[in-house]
């Protein structure tokens, strides 16, 4: 296993009285990078395009297939 590269960095001011810590957002990690090479894959170009289409299709299929459920026992004849 190789080392991880920490990104954080401590400075103390002159007066002693106030520390300060940043951490920036680790890009270089293997899994940040698999999530964004996938996240680029499905969100961009012409696959991109269909996930969303698809996405919306199967989200209009689930609010109607409720509201008829919901529709259906709310004027259900007694």
């Amino acid at each position: 296993m190789q080392p991880q590269e920490s990104s954080v960095h401590y400075s103390r001011w002159d007066g002693g009285s106030r520390d300060e810590v940043s951490v920036d957002p680790v890009a270089s990690t293997e899994e940040a990078s698999s999530c964004r090479r996938i996240s680029q894959k499905l969100c961009t170009g012409k696959l991109g395009i269909a996930v969303k289409v698809l996405g919306g299709v199967a989200l209009f299929w689930v609010i109607f297939i409720l509201g008829y459920v919901t529709g259906y026992y709310v004027h259900k004849c007694k």
